[in-house]
């Protein structure tokens, strides 16, 4: 009975273990609808693809099939890379993303374990856009305004939610990329900041008996905005998941009222 017992545990023990690398390295696009009032009506539908936590995963090229063609652009949510990630793979994920569609990157805290200095270079070098405390603004042919904003890494105080504001046009509709979804702390209602996108908290990666310092990556109505919060793709030391699965997200933004799916 005790013997069977044992067999019993070790082989539950080595099933959790798969099911938990499984998790981790699930390539996962998860689609998301949301419809706001003010979205300029004349960008019709806006397609974003939301990556972010890669960290030390190459990203799948089932990922790429999945997404190609259906995205406007890429944004990047931070932790890009991390200490002991060799720039020949950041460079080869980067190139796979840029299949996609124009790409944007804003830092994370990892991002800056390796030579910032050269990662910027190939995020240069590359035409990947950084969002930095800046912004960029499309315009339709009807003179509608859309602003996306991002900002620096926030555990580091280098983030200057103001210094994107500034550089946003003040009557686009807003989207701000933060690694860290903390930032909304620093939002207020004339911001204007409608939709934010951020990882970092990895969903709690592993939870027990359903419970984990941070909370299941979702996306959720706040009092000023709506935030996106990623379980992320990748892990950082251990790559292991449990209750919160690897992801990516497939963002269509459009008018109607207000929606979140």
């Amino acid at each position: 009975m005790i013997w069977g017992a044992v067999v019993i545990l070790i082989l539950g023990g080595i099933f959790l273990l798969l099911f938990m690398v499984r998790e981790a390295f699930l390539n996962k696009v998860v689609k998301h609808e949301i419809s706001f009032p003010d979205f300029p009506d004349s960008f019709g539908k806006v397609s974003i693809f939301f990556i972010s936590d890669i960290h030390r995963r190459v990203i799948s090229d089932l990922i790429i099939n999945k997404v190609k063609g259906k995205a406007d652009f890429v944004i990047i949510g931070g932790d890009l890379t991390e200490k002991g990630v060799p720039f020949q793979q950041v460079k080869e994920n980067l190139l796979k993303l840029k299949k996609i569609g124009p790409v944007y990157f804003v830092w994370g805290n990892n991002d800056y374990e390796v030579d910032f200095r050269k990662l910027d270079a190939i995020l240069l070098d590359l035409g990947v856009k950084l969002l930095d405390n800046t912004a960029v603004t499309f315009e339709s042919e009807h003179g509608d305004k859309l602003s996306l904003l991002g900002v620096d890494d926030c555990n580091q105080a280098r983030d200057r939610l103001d210094f994107a504001l500034m550089d946003a046009d003040d009557n686009s509709f807003k989207i701000l990329a933060s690694h860290y979804p903390t930032i909304t702390k620093k939002i207020l209602p004339e911001h204007r900041i409608s939709l934010v996108l951020s990882g970092h908290t990895h969903g709690g990666q592993i939870h027990i008996l359903g419970y984990s310092p941070f909370e299941i990556g979702k996306i959720k109505k706040l009092e000023n905005t709506i935030l996106l919060i990623s379980n992320g793709y990748g892990t950082t030391s251990v790559p292991l998941r449990l209750g919160a699965p690897a992801e990516t997200h497939l963002i269509s933004l459009k008018r109607g009222p207000e929606k979140i799916g």
